[in-house]
Formats: structure tokens, C-alpha cells, sequence
């Protein structure tokens, strides 16, 4: 088998938490990314599902693009960054380097209106719709270029003060008039449950897919994907159980945060 040689974006210097051992000729981000993946196909296969049927996001906040390289190399397909300013920064480095795949970016944290515009220039897809305004600052701005954008509505299940989101009570009057929406295609519900562990998260996930079925059942909502973005490092595979269309994963697949 042909050796695998590191990228060269790829300058070292974090520590990788422990994985399975590679198989010879894998580099340890393509490893890495395996193991994911067979976490991702064992949860569906206890639910019944397809695995295909599950987006893998790649949660990169304060990650440099250098960490990122060998896991796009490794086929990594979809990243999600908090900050615009961020993903600006990331999306130059790796796309110098033409022999990197291309890389679907997502916007998985909050969103100012006063950056919309910004945030139509480096995503396809917003997981964090948390309000009207933001919601109609998007739609401006994509119909202006005339390129529809995908977006999942956060909903703050444990409405906690801490979080942004729509509240369960009342979502679907809340959410009827963005259906509305020309520009800004609403796909699914986001959520973050209450910091817990994967098992007492559980319930907040079952509710998200609640709050999504219920959506659907009525006529304005008719034909919609009904995509769930839910589930990160420490419970995706309880959320995959429960019904996610898209995980996004950080620390179980980079390693720890770095320092800004």
C-alpha cells in the first residue's frame, strides 16, 4: 500500500486524543476521520438508517487551517466555523492549495444582520437562524445576488438566557411567516441542548425531531426536508439515534481547541 505522506499545510504541533490503531499507510487524520465515520455508521445502524443520510460537519472553531489540510486531504467534505472572520481567514489558506478537494463551509454559530453579506460570500448553508431580523437580513442579501441559501432555525430547547434560538412554545406561528421567504430556504431545526451528558441529552433530541415532525404535519410546511442539526463530540452518536440529519464534531475528530 502506498505510504501517505503528510500535507503540507499541515505543520504539526497538537496533540491528537487517542484512536484506534492506524492501519498501516493512514495518516493519523485520515484515521482519525475513519473512526468517526465508523461511529457515525454504528449509531445509524442501531437506529436503522442509512449512514449516507448523515452529514458529517467538521466543527473547526479555533482550529488553524494547517490542522485542517490533512483531514480535507482525508475527504473531509464540510466545515463549520463560528465566526465570519475566521472562516474568511481559513477559506484563503486551503484554497491555495489546489490540490486540496473543495470544501463545503457552513456557518455554525451566531450571526450579526450587519454581516449577512458577509456570511452569503463564505457559506451555503446558516445552522444558527435565531431570530426574525437575521432571518430577513439573509433573504435580502440572497435575493440581491439572486442565489438562494439553505438555513436551519436554532430553537433554545431549555430556553436558556445563555443561548440564542427561537423558544419550543409557539414555533410553528413563530417560524410561519419564513416560510414566506423567497431567498432563505428554511431546511431543518438546529438545537444545543442543556450541558449534559449524551444520555440525559437524549430527550432534548427525541424533542427537536417532536418540534420538526409537528412542523411538518402542517400544510404550510409541506415538502420541506426537515433536516436536524444536532449533536456534537460528546453525544452525536445518541443524536444520530434520535433522528440527526447532520452532526457537527469538533474535539472527537480535531483534538482539543487551540489557543487563538
Amino acid at each position: 500500500m502506498r505510504q501517505l505522506q503528510a500535507h503540507p499545510l499541515y505543520r504539526g504541533g497538537g496533540e491528537l486524543d487517542h484512536v484506534e490503531p492506524m492501519e498501516p499507510g493512514a495518516s493519523p487524520a485520515a484515521e482519525r476521520l475513519a473512526a468517526i465515520r465508523r461511529r457515525i455508521a454504528a449509531a445509524c445502524d442501531r437506529a436503522g438508517r442509512d449512514s449516507a443520510a448523515v452529514i458529517l460537519v467538521g466543527a473547526s472553531k479555533t482550529q488553524p487551517a494547517a490542522a485542517l489540510a490533512p483531514f480535507v486531504a482525508a475527504g473531509l467534505s464540510v466545515l463549520g466555523e463560528n465566526r465570519v472572520q475566521e472562516a474568511l481567514a481559513k477559506q484563503r489558506e486551503l484554497a491555495a492549495d489546489h490540490r486540496l478537494p473543495r470544501v463545503e463551509w457552513h456557518l455554525i454559530g451566531p450571526l450579526q444582520t450587519n454581516k449577512a453579506r458577509h456570511a452569503l460570500d463564505l457559506f451555503s448553508c446558516v445552522h444558527s437562524l435565531d431570530r426574525p431580523a437575521i432571518a430577513a437580513a439573509l433573504d435580502r442579501e440572497a435575493a440581491r445576488r439572486d442565489a438562494p441559501l439553505n438555513a436551519f432555525v436554532e430553537v433554545n430547547l431549555g430556553e436558556e438566557p445563555s443561548k440564542h434560538g427561537f423558544a419550543p412554545a409557539g414555533l410553528a406561528a413563530a417560524l410561519r411567516p419564513l416560510r414566506d421567504l423567497a431567498y432563505l430556504r428554511i431546511v431543518g431545526l438546529m438545537a444545543i441542548p442543556p450541558y449534559t451528558d449524551a444520555a440525559a441529552a437524549r430527550p432534548w433530541f427525541r424533542r427537536l425531531r417532536e418540534l420538526r415532525d409537528d412542523l411538518g404535519s402542517r400544510p404550510e410546511w409541506s415538502g420541506w426536508p426537515g433536516w436536524l442539526s444536532m449533536g456534537m463530540s460528546d453525544d452525536f452518536e445518541a443524536a444520530i439515534e434520535e433522528g440527526a440529519t447532520h452532526v457537527r464534531i469538533g474535539t472527537a475528530l480535531f483534538g482539543p481547541r487551540r489557543t487563538p
